[in-house]
């Protein structure tokens, strides 16, 4: 049940758009070489302190046009090959909707704010940007709150209010945004195509989702789609690839959304949407459930492994067998009942529930059903994280010694030493961990010897590149910080670092802590380390969220297709 580190190659996240030097701000262009998007003909063209007649016509769609706004964002990535650096600043834009004038909520997308340094909003048809403010995150969801304190902004803005039911098939749906093709706000008409849990690229996160046949383009992202009511029923934020299919795109949920809305109401910050933790097996061979001593009615999964920082490690067992989630019954295919004649993966179940609170679950092991409960859902804990969102430092850690750089290995370090193909192209014990392996403890992390800045002492060992360390005189590396309190400590006359495939490094402890220095002065590094290590900042738990209006968390690379 664990999340692919990628989402698949053909489903692409509407990517906040790069401006153009030239002409009016335009979103990138998405990947696989599709064209751009074709121009819909607009009103008249009249400025926007004109009469609104080009609203005549528009009124009968019965949305809330006015409610929807356009999202600037400047984004500040970092550099995870060079961790002590950024990347030159960007400007992109995307989409929003007001859904409460007296709160000040805007809801976008979380993609469209990554790594902000500066977020405006600015209304239909006026021509003043206005200063927001990110007061949360949800990154999973791929929801972001934002708001703005200029009272001139708000005055008169329409409301969008969020329908409380899952749409059916066939049903009418309006997307309305500022993609691609055009400055002013467009809308495009379908149907729900399909209704299920699909794969959120921004984090691979697996949650219920929407698929319609209304053009999503670059710039969609974080707009509204309406019912026929003209209630929202989602929010748009990704498609399919041009190369496999055209028209389709997909919706946030507004069950997702109000998850996200509620944790915030509920714990005053986003902490996520739980999962159970484990890896798991379907069982439709009646041999496989004879074997587990199945009965000819019992339905349920094999659980293969639980990871031991899940809060299911306390009580779910491999080889248990799991049979419901909280009174829900789960097939052996691994689905549970959605509506009549609909089903979805049963790890919906699991993500409605809130961080606190308790599970029922019912297991067969040894041949004897079990009510056992979860106390209280926690994250687990990610060996190789696919986001840094929670981290404190908003950048990757490093450390440097005598001319090693040392990182900590992450999805976002992959995708820019290696390409979004880095399955295919890193090295195979990199992804064999992240594929296989789970965190033992609360604070593991694998640590990367990333590359040998060029120093007398390194001599020799320029081919000691991307790979992993395993020890530091002969003690076994529990993250980082460890490495550098275990670099610190060293009182014998070498430091001995064991790496992968049982290479060894050795420097001489004194002279190597005086290289340090040297090397920085020589490569112009301003720091050995970066400030969560300098600063004796421990990591923030998974799961944990970001500040309130914090600065980027996200570790997205900035040309990212996903």
């Amino acid at each position: 049940s664990r999340a692919w580190p990628r989402a698949p190659a053909a489903m692409v996240r509407n990517k906040p758009p790069r401006e153009q030097a030239k002409g009016p701000p335009l979103e990138e262009q998405p990947p696989h070489g599709r064209g751009a998007a074709r121009k819909k003909r607009g009103g008249p063209g009249q400025g926007p302190e004109e009469d609104g007649s080009d609203d005549e016509g528009l009124e009968n769609l019965g949305v809330p046009l006015d409610a929807v706004v356009k999202v600037w964002c400047v984004h500040s990535t970092p550099n995870f090959s060079l961790p002590w650096q950024r990347r030159k600043q960007f400007r992109s834009s995307g989409s929003g909707f007001c859904i409460d004038r007296d709160r000040r909520v805007i809801l976008t997308n979380a993609h469209c704010i990554e790594w902000h340094a500066q977020v405006k909003v600015q209304r239909r048809g006026s021509d003043q940007k206005h200063l927001a403010k990110v007061v949360a995150v949800g990154w999973e969801c791929d929801c972001a709150v934002l708001s703005v304190e200029d009272e001139e902004f708000w005055d008169g803005i329409q409301v969008v209010n969020l329908s409380k039911k899952v749409p059916h098939l066939e049903e009418p749906v309006l997307c309305v945004g500022f993609p691609v093709g055009g400055d002013t706000i467009s809308v495009t008409s379908g149907v729900v195509s399909r209704v299920e849990v699909m794969t959120y690229a921004q984090t691979c996160a697996e949650l219920l989702g929407i698929q319609i046949d209304a053009a999503i383009n670059s710039g969609n992202s974080g707009g509204p789609a309406f019912n026929n009511s003209g209630e929202c029923l989602g929010i748009a934020f990704q498609s399919l690839g041009a190369d496999q299919a055209e028209n389709i795109g997909y919706v946030i949920p507004t069950v997702v959304v109000m998850h996200f809305l509620n944790d915030l109401l509920k714990h005053g910050k986003y902490t996520g949407f739980p999962t159970l933790g484990i890896d798991h097996q379907t069982m439709e061979n009646a041999h496989l459930r004879e074997a587990f001593g199945m009965g000819p009615k019992q339905k349920g999964l094999l659980v293969s492994r639980v990871a031991p920082t899940s809060a299911a490690a306390k009580v779910l067992k491999a080889n248990d067998v799991l049979l419901s989630f909280d009174g829900e019954t789960i097939a052996n295919d691994g689905t549970t009942s959605f509506r009549k004649h609909e089903r979805v993966a049963f790890s919906w179940l699991v993500a409605q529930k809130f961080y606190g609170e308790p599970a029922k679950l019912t297991v067969l092991r040894d041949s004897k059903v079990l009510e056992l409960s979860i106390d209280d859902f926690h994250p687990e804990v990610p060996l190789v994280p696919v986001h840094l969102f929670s981290q404190p430092h908003q950048g990757p850690s490093y450390l440097i010694v005598a001319g090693l750089v040392f990182t900590t290995l992450s999805v976002p370090f992959l995708r820019s030493e290696f390409g979004e193909e880095w399955d295919c192209e890193a090295p195979v014990e990199f992804v064999h961990r992240v594929m296989n392996q789970r965190a033992e403890f609360a604070d593991e992390k694998l640590v990367v010897l990333t590359q040998l800045l060029a120093h007398d002492l390194t001599v020799g060992y320029e081919e000691l590149e991307n790979v992993l360390l395993h020890t530091v005189n002969g003690t076994k590396v529990r993250n980082l910080r460890h490495v550098m309190e275990l670099i610190d400590d060293c009182t014998s006359e070498n430091l001995r670092f064991g790496l992968q495939n049982n290479l060894t490094l050795i420097l001489k402890t004194e002279a190597a802590k005086k290289a340090t220095a040297e090397a920085l002065e020589q490569h112009s590094i301003p720091s050995a380390m970066s400030p969560d290590l300098a600063g004796g900042t421990s990591e923030a738990p998974p799961g944990a969220a970001s500040p309130v209006g914090a600065g980027p968390t996200d570790s997205v690379d900035d040309n990212e297709a996903e």
